[in-house]
């Protein structure tokens, strides 16, 4: 058992209160003997030394209570509490020699004996409250624990060492840094040497026999995690990361508060920079309308939202539970925030109609659809039904209603489309750009790609495939996708309002792409476990529908950068308007007759870059009309 060899009575407010009342006339003593140059004072100077003590004692505890000196505590000492010591000495001995001047004409006290007790009261204050707080940091290392490798010797691995040492417990024992900042090399921090930089790590482990790794690397890219948790991986010992930038500044969570290496974190981008003060301008103060709120992009766009400030948020989604979710979430985080939550389907035109006659929305973010790929495939009526039907009744009732702003949420499989799903997206994508032209209404289209943990997503499928023992499915060992977190593809839509004039379509920057084989390895590695011996991973072929690679924007969209880095711009291709109108009117058509090949058809006029994928026979693909005036 590890002993405490600090009295338990120095953790009190009294301790500290007695011995700062004992060094004050140590301090004043040992200021007469040094200047008789070690000696004894003659009878009159130390007479009247000790009744000048009655004066100064008195004013110099006054002016440690006035400075705060017992609102620290000492194990936590530091500079700012040195700076509180020296500056109630110096005013609490300029206060007591004024009075002995007044009273006494300050006779016996030679002029520099008040300078050296100055000096020697701060250090006879502040030298027990460092070296209490060293004994208290560094009690780990007379204790057993984890050893410790911390990798990031900057601000965050400081702290976390910091924190490390201070804590009382003997779960976890410091021992060194790595860092890739070759000045930090062989230097000490808290006593700790940085030993090496990330390629040192497998060899550092077994030297300085490791047990656990802790990434203190809060602000590190996708690309230096991957590097890093590559060498962790290696070392063969279980490695933690420290919570995420905005996290810590939020003052959400502390820096001690480790957690497991997300795949996220080596998917995810450096944090997005946005125009908040312009964000918050467009969107405070209005009433919103999030179509598909109770989903993934839906549900994290509205808590978003909710921090700026609206005047009403509206909420619709044809999922009774999903609604019921985000809901409960608001309600709890936002109890100030004017919310309405309608149950409905955008597909019902009655009810849109109405839900804008009660709440006069002023801006519409349209993330409802239908986004299923290989479920949607067989059923092109649900997909054109919801996916653009459902646009273009929210669309119209938007344009009727006067609202001012309409985001349409898209997707990258919406460019030269391999699937049916893709390509009902980019006939709403068409319906919003031109009816821009006719409208007051700003119609803004987004696009991006996959969003890590949404619905329906692979990340879901591959945990949910890990936890049951595998295998991990993987369509083609080609197959690669682009990758964005929820809360960064939701900041970049809300900031479209700003960049947005009306009929563009923004691009998110999305990186690289990814291969889905390599996230597979890695969720599996993340688990602890091992690809191809612990968990298997099998290739299944493409599902109908899926590409191998996604894009991002088509060929004849002349892509344009905008005020914002990470958004580009589309420009859109214009159609005959007229005839666009009358086609989605026959699809409307044939939805009600449940004429599968009609729509097709119609979908092959809206979307003529799809007929290269679509199964329709040659006799359908002569028929089709394509309405674009520029193809």
């Amino acid at each position: 058992m590890r002993r405490n060899f600090i009295p338990r009575k120095f953790r009190s407010q009294g301790a500290a209160l007695a011995h700062d009342t004992l060094m004050v006339p140590i301090a004043w003593t040992l200021a007469f003997w040094l200047r008789f140059n070690l000696g004894s004072p003659p009878p009159d100077f130390y007479d009247n030394g000790l009744r000048a003590l009655s004066i100064i004692l008195p004013v110099q505890m006054a002016a440690f209570a006035a400075f705060g000196l017992y609102r620290g505590i000492w194990r936590f000492a530091s500079l700012p509490d040195v700076l509180r010591i020296l500056k109630a000495v110096m005013v609490g001995t300029a206060v007591a020699m004024a009075l002995l001047f007044v009273f006494t004409r300050a006779e016996g006290i030679p002029r520099s004996v008040p300078v050296i007790y100055t000096i020697l009261l701060v250090m006879l204050l502040s030298g027990p409250r460092l070296v209490y707080r060293w004994i208290k940091d560094h009690h780990l290392y007379l204790s057993p624990g984890l050893r410790v490798l911390i990798v990031g010797s900057g601000k965050a691995g400081e702290m976390l060492a910091r924190e490390l040492l201070r804590n009382r417990s003997d779960a976890f024992r410091p021992i060194a840094f790595v860092d890739e900042n070759p000045r930090r090399l062989g230097r000490d921090i808290h006593g700790l040497p940085v030993a090496g930089n990330s390629d040192a790590i497998p060899g550092l482990t077994r030297k300085l026999e490791i047990d656990i790794i802790m990434l203190a690397m809060p602000s590190a890219t996708s690309i230096e995690m991957r590097r890093v948790v590559e060498r962790c991986e290696q070392a063969d010992v279980p490695f933690r990361s420290v919570p995420q930038l905005q996290d810590l500044m939020s003052g959400n969570v502390r820096i001690n508060e480790l957690r497991k290496v997300s795949i996220e974190d080596l998917l995810g981008r450096e944090p997005v920079s946005l125009d908040w003060p312009g964000i918050r301008g467009a969107l405070a103060g209005k009433t919103i309308l999030v179509t598909g709120g109770g989903g993934s992009i839906g549900s994290e766009l509205c808590r978003q939202l909710a921090r700026l400030g609206p005047r009403r948020l509206v909420i619709l989604d044809n999922s009774e539970f999903n609604l019921y979710q985000i809901e409960m979430e608001l309600v709890k985080r936002f109890p100030d925030l004017e919310l309405r939550c309608q149950l409905g389907d955008v597909t019902d035109r009655p009810y849109v109609e109405d839900l804008f006659n009660r709440q006069h929305p002023d801006v519409v973010f349209h993330a409802a659809a239908y986004k299923h790929v290989p479920m949607l495939e067989p059923q092109i009526r649900q997909a054109l039904r919801n996916n653009v039907l459902g646009t273009r009744n929210v669309a119209e009732t938007a344009d009727r209603s006067g609202c001012g702003i309409f985001v349409l949420v898209s997707t990258d499989k919406a460019v030269n489309p391999a699937n049916v799903m893709g390509a009902s997206k980019r006939a709403a994508e068409i319906f919003c750009q031109n009816l821009n032209v006719h409208s007051k209404t700003r119609f803004i289209t987004v696009r991006f790609g996959n969003v890590l943990g949404s619905a329906g997503s692979v990340i879901p499928l591959f945990q949910r495939q890990i936890s049951e023992g595998g295998p991990v499915t993987v369509t083609d060992p080609r197959m690669e996708r682009y990758f964005m977190t929820i809360p960064e593809a939701c900041q970049l839509i809300m900031q479209t309002v700003v960049l947005g004039d009306g009929g563009e379509i923004f691009v998110l920057d999305m990186g690289e792409p990814v291969k889905i084989t390599y996230l597979a390895e890695q969720m599996i590695q993340l688990s602890g476990k091992t690809p191809g011996e612990d968990i298997q991973i099998e290739y299944v072929g493409l599902r109908p529908g899926e590409k191998l690679y996604e894009e991002l924007f088509h060929e004849k969209e002349k892509l344009e950068g905008t005020a914002h880095k990470k958004v580009f711009l589309a420009r859109h291709r214009k159609v005959d308007w007229e005839r666009l109108k009358r086609t989605l009117d026959d699809m409307a058509r044939a939805c009600e007759a449940m004429d599968t090949k009609a729509l097709r058809q119609q979908l092959l006029m809206l979307v003529p870059e799809h007929i290269q994928e679509t199964t329709a026979d040659e006799g359908e693909k002569k028929s089709a009309k394509v309405i674009y005036l520029n193809p």
